[in-house]
């Protein structure tokens, strides 16, 4: 007997290996999926807690709503797109600028 755990994956054929990563690694995309639902709930709620003090507050509400925008069907027309990021653009440049 040894003190070396020993490693099964490397017992078991090929195909059970591969199951066994795919089970792997799709639970760790259900893990991140569900930290990043998670994520997403808290910031609505912290944008939800208060309205807006300023531009800049303003513009950062409505860039996190056209971004999740973007990620829908029908954001996909290349007008749309285009629209989305000259908008983002200019509330980058506008709350560079902006003072309160």
């Amino acid at each position: 007997m040894t003190d070396q755990p020993v490693e099964l994956d490397k017992h078991r054929g090929m195909i059970a290996q591969q199951a066994t990563e795919l089970r792997r690694l799709r639970a760790d995309v259900e893990a991140n999926a569900k930290a990043l639902r998670e994520r997403e709930q808290a910031l609505e709620a912290h944008l939800l807690a208060s309205p807006a003090q300023n531009w800049v507050e303003a513009a950062e509400k409505a860039h996190y709503l056209l971004t999740l925008f973007a990620a829908t069907s029908a954001a996909l027309d290349p007008r749309r797109q285009r629209l989305i990021a000259d908008v983002l653009k200019d509330f980058a440049v506008l709350s560079d600028g902006a003072v309160g």
